[in-house]
């Protein structure tokens, strides 16, 4: 429901946002992509994964929008077997997954969280027009407040330091949701900057805040902080929008 059934029609629809960005791909240590049906978010999704080099690992952490929750820790991992697109099959690497679950106590095998969730899936064809291969560690997030944030952060950087091959962090995003264009865009620029400054704290206390409905604002932190701890020095914002630009109505829009 977020994207064409048909694989020639994504395909099709895939490949045109990419072919749109004149960027080529560069070494990241995390990135924050949208999530919204594709017709409103892909191009902003392509200005984003066009510009990224796709490691051996790809962790994507996303919000639930569900409320499905079968494990007590609220960072749902989905570990082993594969995530499934009409353009094939995205492996899970369950050699990480299982790395993670024993090094916090906040991550778990809970694919019941999964169930209807979209924010993981409709990043994937992405990667698989990427033409990299890569594996992904798909993680659904129950919370957003910064200690739990935090731990999990801390545990992703140490894995991710030590693991034996490259590993890319991706936060699976919208902005503000079901505002006037011009408002969202207030609200939003508020949260960049604290997202430039790779502080995912303040970023999450600029959004209890300043009621910005960023719905992967917990992603976004742990991406944020673990990018961090691993050295990274700053963000760049490489494209914003909203449905108004494809609906021509701005007076509630998803940025």
């Amino acid at each position: 429901s977020f994207y064409p059934r048909d694989p020639g029609e994504l395909r099709t629809l895939v490949s045109g946002f990419l072919a749109a960005v004149d960027a080529s791909p560069e070494r990241a240590r995390g990135a924050i992509a949208p999530h919204a049906g594709l017709i409103y978010s892909g191009q902003c999704a392509a200005h984003v994964f066009k510009r990224i080099e796709f490691p051996p690992v790809t962790v994507v952490l996303a919000p639930n929008h569900t409320g499905r929750l079968g494990a007590p820790g609220g960072a749902s991992l989905w570990s082993r077997g594969a995530f499934a697109t009409p353009l094939g099959e995205v492996p899970v690497n369950a050699a990480f997954a299982e790395a993670l679950a024993a090094r916090c106590s906040l991550a778990a095998d809970d694919s019941f969280a999964h169930a209807g969730e979209h924010a993981v899936e409709i990043e994937l064809p992405f990667v698989q027009l990427s033409g990299a291969a890569t594996s992904i560690v798909p993680i659904v997030l129950a919370w957003d407040d910064w200690p739990r944030c935090r731990v999990l952060a801390e545990a992703l950087a140490e894995l991710v330091r030590a693991w034996p091959q490259a590993v890319l962090l991706v936060a699976s995003s919208d902005m503000t949701h079901y505002e006037h264009a011009d408002r969202a865009a207030a609200k939003d620029r508020l949260a960049f900057t604290a997202i430039e400054r790779l502080d995912g704290q303040e970023l999450l206390d600029t959004c209890h805040r300043h009621s910005i409905t960023m719905c992967g604002r917990a992603p976004a932190a742990v991406m944020l902080e673990a990018s961090r701890l691993l050295g990274a020095a700053g963000a760049r914002l490489v494209d914003y929008r909203h449905s108004g630009w494809v609906t021509g109505d701005d007076a509630s829009v998803v940025a």
